[in-house]
């Protein structure tokens, strides 16, 4: 063999493997970022948000030097795509896709959102392979709260002081109203001495005080916020008793028959004998 032929041959191996390579980075790499200028994302903007039920929620993912390529979102509980660029890939319309042209933000918008819908988010970019960060979203209900449990125990004559909260609802109630025994309370009754203070934020606190209390004012308080469900106390009006021997759904109340019933008692059981 002519020594010039095992050059050749290895100049053509050499140059169908330089091809093959090009072809490869072409056909295969094409989508791979370059280091320092490809997509990436903002991991500045938040990615572990509350929402409320029925109130809108929306899930924001911001990608830098996105070229060509697409922003998807999907949800992790059951591996469902449910938006690819600016169109909604789901039957189910309270979701879709939101994005303004020419901005680094892809937001995935869910309408009347609840409990079931809290889980794990991922916004993907579709490079090879695809890129994705999660977003976490917790859905949460309004919970009205009367503080101090079921029972309250008040002496005759002091003050009763009550305490609604309302937390996680989508705006502060417009009206917290307070009811007793089921009947709305008067503030204007010749009862006097009741008084409303109501904070609105976003914990709602609304404070209830009657003054001199009577026995009359024992029974069941409902405060019932216009956008969250209701709450009750019982409220028990002491007048000289101990809660303790009290039945109010714990145990059992003592009952002693009075001393003078003894006799009788024992002289109908001999009789009987």
């Amino acid at each position: 063999m002519h020594r010039s032929q095992p050059i050749g041959l290895i100049c053509l191996l050499l140059t169908q493997g330089c091809l093959a390579s090009r072809r490869f980075r072409t056909e295969f790499l094409q989508d791979l970022p370059t280091p320092g200028t490809g997509p990436s994302f903002d991991i500045t903007v938040p990615n572990n948000l509350t929402g409320l039920v029925g109130k809108t929620a929306y899930l924001n993912c911001r990608v830098k030097n996105l070229g060509n390529r697409t922003v998807s979102w999907v949800r992790h509980r059951d591996i469902h795509l449910l938006t690819v660029g600016r169109y909604t890939y789901t039957s189910d319309q309270r979701f879709e896709a939101v994005h303004s042209p020419h901005t680094e933000d892809w937001t995935l918008r869910i309408r009347y959102p609840q409990r079931k819908d809290s889980g794990i988010y991922e916004c993907q970019i579709s490079t090879t392979p695809p890129i994705g960060h999660p977003v976490y979203l917790n859905v949460v209900e309004p919970i009205t709260e009367i503080m101090g449990g079921r029972d309250l125990f008040v002496n005759e004559g002091s003050t009763i002081n009550l305490t609604c909260q309302v937390r996680y609802a989508p705006e502060p109630p417009p009206l917290m109203s307070w009811s007793h025994n089921k009947e709305i309370i008067n503030f204007d009754s010749p009862r006097g001495g009741i008084s409303l203070v109501t904070e609105k934020g976003l914990v709602t606190t609304s404070r209830l005080l009657i003054q001199k209390a009577l026995q009359a004012d024992s029974g069941v308080y409902t405060c019932d916020p216009s956008n969250a469900d209701s709450a009750r106390i019982h409220v028990h009006i002491l007048n000289g008793e101990h809660p303790a021997a009290m039945h109010h759904g714990q145990g059992s109340s003592s009952y002693c028959p009075n001393a003078f019933l003894i006799p009788a008692l024992l002289h109908l059981l001999w009789s009987i004998i």
